[in-house]
């Protein structure tokens, strides 16, 4: 096991920091103020040390993008070594030898007819620019008319102006809905997948309603963007196989773009480098992040053809260019890290460790949460899993009372017990790092259902309202 540093002398003065200064995303600022602030000062593996030098296992991978663990020896040197280099310089008008070797890179795990790489600096801003960059096409093709875009109920794309339109999460986007430009969102089919096993699977309705829409809108339509396979922020919704390639067919059919949307699934999140490579698809643009630098700096990718590229050619006075880019671009850093990490993975899907990994964490989890009282919904595809905290699982659709927050209940009782992890509402996400083992695997599942038991067991069990939990809440076990 990996030793604890040392515990800086200043959690006093961290605190108040934190609560003078600090807002963090998607968090109810009032709400947090109930508990204590979690610093974390390193981390090594799978596993996050506290200021003073408690360990907790990274059970939703740093939000998902974690990939060989902290402190990866391979990826600090990487990282190192290009700081004996340079930094940063500017990818506007010059270009430097780590980006120029990633950008082949990528071309290359993607295949044929995604040769061209635009860089920015994350998942919602490689979206948006491939809305951007399809937008523009058409109007440059002499197709001014198509600027409509579809995706999927429960989609996630960011937070962006374009990724939050595109996307259907009512509860992060509803507020801004009316900046928001045209789209239309098709009913995301029906999966559930466990251990290796489909149990259940309709994807009719979803593929008939995109039938319809582009039928009738097609000529409007600049394209449909999807996150394939797993719809991470809707709670790990999956879809059934053969469901990306039946909406790719219908694009091609109707002349509308394909965006898949891999910020959350690649680089060895489902097992496989990147979903579309694996089952043969060729989408329009491909969106790549989080995984990409291994959870180390912020890095993103859109992949697209040479075709696409070649449409915004032209003399400047043509007006062609696309004029977006971002201040840390390619930078150097992250792009010498993402090498390090696309090099260390290959070998670990090569040989089938993720996938036996993967077999431990699916067997794991079915074991561990099969008729468990207060859970329904297990689904686990890859290094994801959920499950739903419901009052009575003989009547799954009743909800407990919002006041409870029973997902964030259990989630502070995990961290208690040594384990991060974060609701979704109450439903609680898994998302290990790919580089866990059993010990590991085990750990998550066996402590997140000892946090469940516990919050169920308690004087007043999941219905006490937060409020009231978190005034007798103790941090430390």
């Amino acid at each position: 096991m990996p030793s604890a540093p040392p515990a800086p002398p200043m959690r006093a003065q961290l605190d108040v920091w934190e609560r003078r200064h600090a807002w963090h995303p998607f968090t109810q600022t009032a709400e947090a103020a109930l508990y204590p602030p979690l610093h974390i000062a390193s981390g090594e593996g799978p596993w996050l040390f506290d200021v003073e030098g408690r360990r907790y296992l990274d059970g939703n991978s740093s939000l998902w993008t974690n990939v060989h663990g902290h402190r990866d020896a391979d990826l600090d040197t990487a990282l190192r070594a290009q700081l004996d280099k340079v930094a940063h310089a500017t990818w506007l008008g010059l270009t430097h030898p780590a980006a120029g070797e990633l950008a082949a890179k990528l071309a290359q795990l993607a295949g044929p007819g995604l040769e061209r790489v635009f860089f920015s600096d994350n998942g919602s801003c490689a979206v948006e620019v491939a809305l951007k960059l399809s937008r523009q096409y058409w109007q440059l093709s002499g197709q001014p008319e198509k600027r409509e875009i579809a995706g999927f109920t429960g989609g996630y794309h960011g937070d962006t102006l374009g990724a939050m339109a595109v996307g259907d999460n009512q509860a992060f986007h509803h507020r801004f809905a009316d900046w928001f430009l045209p789209a239309y969102h098709i009913p995301a089919p029906g999966c559930r997948e466990l251990a290796g096993e489909i149990l259940e699977t309709d994807a009719a309705a979803s593929l008939r309603a995109l039938r319809e829409l582009l039928g009738a809108r097609a000529q409007k339509i600049a394209a449909v963007i999807l996150e394939p396979s797993v719809q991470g922020a809707a709670g790990m919704k999956q879809q059934p196989p053969g469901f990306v390639a039946d909406v790719a067919a219908l694009c091609r059919e109707h002349g509308v773009h394909l965006i898949l949307d891999e910020v959350f699934v690649a680089f060895g999140r489902l097992g496989q480098m990147l979903v579309s490579q694996s089952e043969g698809l060729t989408p329009d643009f491909l969106c790549l992040g989080k995984g990409l630098s291994g959870g180390y700096l912020p890095l993103a990718a859109t992949l697209t053809s040479d075709e696409i590229h070649t449409a915004f050619c032209g003399s400047f006075e043509e007006g062609r260019t696309f004029f977006h880019g971002h201040t840390f671009t390619a930078n150097p850093l992250a792009c010498a890290v993402s090498l390090a990490n696309i090099e260390k993975l290959e070998p670990l899907i090569a040989q089938g460790k993720l996938a036996h990994r993967i077999k431990t964490f699916g067997d794991i989890f079915t074991k561990t949460f099969s008729g468990l009282e207060q859970v329904a919904g297990l689904r686990q595809r890859g290094f994801t899993a959920a499950l739903e905290l419901v009052p009575d699982t003989k009547q799954p659709e009743t909800h407990f009372s919002s006041a409870a927050r029973v997902g964030l209940q259990v989630c502070l009782e995990a961290r208690r017990r040594g384990l991060i992890l974060r609701p979704l509402g109450d439903t609680l996400l898994f998302v290990p790092p790919p580089c866990g083992e059993e010990p590991e695997l085990r750990f998550l599942c066996e402590t997140t259902r000892a946090a469940i038991d516990s919050v169920v067991s308690r004087p007043g069990g999941p219905h006490l309202r937060f409020a009231d939990f978190a005034s007798t809440y103790n941090p430390n076990p």
